[in-house]
């Protein structure tokens, strides 16, 4: 089946972190502070939240409570439904995080969420305290506080993030623009106390600079447990489009994007067959799938 993209609305600046919650769809608007509310029955855009301070990804918990990686302010938050905003994790051994860029959270509530240094998602004036770029989870503890964990060792620019369904790996994308980085989708299984063992490649996109590829940004999950990813740019490479990985790295189909750099994607409304896509550009895409998404809420 071919997936044809409609164009809903494009803002100024970056979308991204598209996520479902059975009746909205909520994105960001990075370097416009804010989360943005779609409802599909009425077409309607608002505002949800204000302030958000470079907020790139988002993600719902069990219970439904919205968490986001607020880059600006160097932390994991969570959006509470009177208004306010908690900081959940903003520092590793002391050292404040980089710009978080995308989290995923499993079954037992743990936020597992990749911190590499976005320069243009945070002030100018700040500066890195951490001397890498990592994975961490943050584990919730019994009196609502969380404690942060550095999971990888061998990151360089992790970007997407995702717990397969049965909850035994963590996906990560290792992406950037520089031909000197691996871009990769990697696949880390999850031990029993939360530590990653080594991890396997799923997928090279190569360093070749005439077909040299961004590699991967976002990510969501269908049904059987494939992978659906964000990719590709104008610049080279087989150009921007959604990638539907198996579980084992297999490349099942390709959809091209009508954007330039799509960023995130998520499945939507009551049969979870459409894929919502946000880019650099300021798109807001979605598209009637063969396919049925799955996430942990709702």
């Amino acid at each position: 089946m071919s997936w044809k993209f409609e164009l809903i609305c494009r803002l100024d600046g970056i979308t991204e972190g598209p996520v479902w919650d059975g009746e909205s769809v909520f994105f960001t608007q990075i370097r416009a502070h804010r989360i943005l509310r779609y409802d599909p029955k009425s077409g309607a855009i608002s505002q949800a939240r204000t302030g958000t301070n470079f907020t790139n990804g988002l993600a719902l918990d069990l219970g439904g409570r919205l968490f986001g990686c607020s880059a600006g302010g160097r932390a994991i938050v969570r959006f509470d439904p009177d208004g306010k905003t908690v900081t959940v994790v903003d520092r590793f051994e002391g050292k404040k995080f980089h710009t978080p860029n995308d989290l995923a959270i499993d079954l037992k509530g743990r936020i597992w969420f990749t911190n590499p240094w976005n320069q243009g998602n945070i002030d100018p004036r700040e500066r890195q305290e951490l001397d890498h770029q990592s994975v961490f989870r943050a584990d919730p503890n019994p009196d609502g506080t969380y404690t942060a964990t550095r999971v990888t060792f061998d990151t360089t620019m992790p970007n997407g993030i995702l717990v397969s369904r049965d909850q035994r790996l963590l996906y990560v994308a290792e992406s950037g623009y520089s031909l000197e980085r691996n871009r990769e989708l990697r696949a880390y299984p999850i031990g029993d106390d939360g530590s990653l063992g080594p991890y396997r490649v799923l997928h090279s996109f190569g360093r070749d600079p005439q077909t040299a590829h961004r590699g991967i940004d976002g990510m969501c999950l269908d049904a059987e447990g494939n992978i659906l990813a964000t990719a590709g740019w104008e610049l080279a490479g087989p150009g921007p489009m959604i990638y539907v990985f198996s579980p084992s790295g297999r490349v099942l189909s390709t959809h091209p994007v009508p954007a330039m750099r799509p960023t995130n994607c998520c499945f939507a409304g009551p049969d979870m067959t459409t894929l919502y896509v946000t880019s650099t550009q300021g798109h807001f895409l979605r598209a009637q799938t063969d396919r049925v998404g799955w996430a942990i809420y709702p």
